[in-house]
């Protein structure tokens, strides 16, 4: 009988997942190609034979969606699986018609189909959109769970933009790990608030080995979820994070409408920044599409570490890159830290960026007078400084939660200095999210500490 013939269309994550629990030992399928998007320079790689499996001994090559319906009609595609995220239900459907357009069939693989089943229990931290708060939650939880004498297993969704066979499963305890890992910069805004906490954080490329290397230091599992996706790991509990400050993306974007109709918990997220109206619009809509969750409001208060070297200064704000681009947003916690310190001006990055830097505001033309964080490669990294250097600013503020100055540092940085903008979850008055989770979980809600 002939192979099924399929196209995985991906952004280096959910893509390979889909393909390692659904594909890669399926003697009826056979993956022709791999599409990536969103992020630069992942693709003209290929996903390695050792990762492929022996039914794929040259691997499988990893191309641009730009070039999907030459890859569909070359390669005699039957189906195109979508397998990235957050983004609009109207761009899923657009995919759709250039597939179909084709001759393909396209599919959207969902939960049953693609989550791995845990030995231990699992809680997963999940959004309807980039940049809700989903980490800070995580680390909360996380924090919450050593207090009370649990060992969490900290599972990131993928972020493997580099050598996918040493990529397979990472888990970062120490700083060094990161060097020796080549962690771009939004790897590390992910991983290192939890190092930098004391705990160890595991990703990679195969899920199956990474949930059973945390499973092994575990007693509950913890997933940290990526952009809106749903989560590779079946939970016991689902907490859903909603945006007070981004009222009616509830349900616009593929697939965190799946998330919130799925959640336990859903926690409306910046809830001390928002009007009181949109907290109630954004409830309403939770509780219309979902009846049966549990509804908590949470706040991230923002302060900066040192607010006079910020008064009166002429400021250059960087904030998380993910949340800053496709994310949506136009500015975020750095910017709203640096204008309660009264700084004399807030600078405009666009008019000192360099080639690299105005392609990604082309790209995001809603982004603010921000500089979304981006570092997916050296180059990169080297544009993010040298649009810094020549911005006259007087200091930085970093509304990205990695150490920019040790990261500026990397590459012969001679600038201002950086200010951090800190920010982590907290209960609102009346809501209390740790007693949520522990109770699913058949805990202690009065153990551990804040």
């Amino acid at each position: 009988m002939a192979r099924r013939r399929l196209v995985i269309m991906g952004a280096a994550g959910r893509d390979f997942h889909n393909f390692n629990i659904a594909c890669r030992d399926a003697p009826h399928l056979e993956v022709v190609a791999f599409t990536a998007t969103q992020i630069p320079g992942i693709d003209a790689r290929r996903y390695p034979a050792e990762l492929a499996g022996p039914l794929y001994p040259q691997g499988i090559p990893i191309l641009p969606e730009a070039d999907l319906e030459a890859i569909c009609r070359r390669e005699s595609v039957d189906a195109a699986i979508f397998a990235y995220s957050d983004v609009t239900h109207e761009h899923v459907m657009h995919t759709a018609a250039r597939a179909a357009a084709c001759g393909c069939d396209f599919e959207l693989w969902g939960p049953d189909r693609t989550m791995l089943d845990s030995r231990k229990p699992v809680v997963s931290v999940t959004a309807v959109r980039t940049g809700c708060g989903k980490s800070q939650v995580s680390r909360y939880l996380a924090n919450r769970l050593a207090g009370a004498g649990i060992r969490a297993g900290v599972i990131r969704h993928p972020m493997p933009y580099g050598d996918l066979g040493r990529q397979a499963v990472q888990r970062f305890a120490a700083f060094d790990d990161f060097d020796r890992a080549e962690c771009t910069i939004e790897e590390r805004e992910e991983y290192e608030p939890y190092v930098e906490a004391g705990l160890a954080i595991f990703a990679g490329a195969d899920y199956q080995r990474i949930l059973a290397a945390a499973e092994a230091e575990a007693d509950v599992v913890l997933w940290d979820g990526g952009n809106n996706d749903f989560g590779f790991v079946r939970p016991t509990v689902s907490v859903v994070l909603v945006d007070a400050l981004r009222p009616g993306h509830e349900t616009r974007y593929w697939p965190g409408e799946v998330n919130l109709r799925m959640a336990d918990i859903v926690v409306i997220a910046k809830a001390d920044a928002a009007r009181p109206e949109d907290i109630a619009a954004v409830s309403e809509a939770v509780r219309r599409h979902n009846a049966h969750a549990l509804v908590i409001e949470g706040a991230s208060p923002v302060r900066l570490e040192d607010e006079n070297a910020v008064r009166g200064k002429r400021v250059l704000v960087v904030e998380d890159g993910p949340t800053i681009t496709h994310g949506g947003m136009a500015t975020g916690a750095g910017y709203a830290a640096a204008l309660t310190a009264g700084p004399a001006e807030i600078l405009d990055p666009r008019h000192s960026a360099t080639p690299a830097i105005a392609a990604v505001y082309r790209q995001y033309p809603h982004i603010g007078p921000v500089l979304p964080a981006v570092g997916y490669s050296p180059d990169q990294q080297r544009a993010l400084a040298e649009t810094i250097r020549c911005s006259g600013a007087d200091v930085v503020v970093a509304g990205t939660p990695i150490d920019l100055a040790k990261r500026l540092e990397a590459v012969q940085w001679d600038g201002p200095p950086v200010v951090r903008a800190r920010y982590a979850y907290a209960d609102r008055p009346g809501h209390d999210l740790w007693s949520a989770v522990a109770g699913r979980l058949d805990l202690a809600s009065e153990s551990g500490s804040g």
